[in-house]
């Protein structure tokens, strides 16, 4: 895509500070970082996002992710880490080229927070099981 900025990175007319690359996939550091070594995964093959991502895309980019991860380990510790996409604007998706947030956490301060609100009262084990049904039941389509 031409006015695609990681898809610029890719073809090398947009600097990077990359960290991997294959002939799939390729990671560097985001330019705007929550935390120390935040780093994104990128398929080379544009992908709008994770509802468009063929398998084969999605299994190259999967299997390259533990390397990213256990990089940003084993380089500065970190107590744990968020793997993030934001999957379409309403997730809060700006690049429309599918990436994986590496977001390695230190403490209460390193940046980065999530609110998780959870309804379990909402979801009876009837309502979930007819929530997985609806899903299974799409699973082909």
């Amino acid at each position: 895509m031409n006015d695609c900025i990681f898809c610029k990175i890719i073809e090398g007319s947009i600097p990077s500070n990359k960290v991997y690359e294959d002939e799939h996939v390729l990671a560097f550091m985001d330019v705007a970082p929550v935390s120390k070594g935040h780093t994104l995964l990128i398929p080379k093959q544009h992908v709008k996002d994770l509802f468009e991502m063929p398998e084969e895309v999605a299994r190259n980019l999967y299997a390259a992710a533990p390397k990213i991860a256990n990089a940003i380990k084993k380089a500065f510790n970190p107590q744990g880490m968020n793997t993030l996409n934001n999957n379409g604007s309403f997730a809060g998706q700006t690049v429309f080229h599918y990436h994986l947030h590496f977001i390695p956490r230190y403490d209460e301060t390193d940046g980065f927070q999530m609110k998780w609100e959870v309804k379990q009262n909402e979801f009876t084990p009837d309502k979930l099981k007819s929530i997985a049904e609806e899903i299974k039941d799409n699973l082909n389509k």
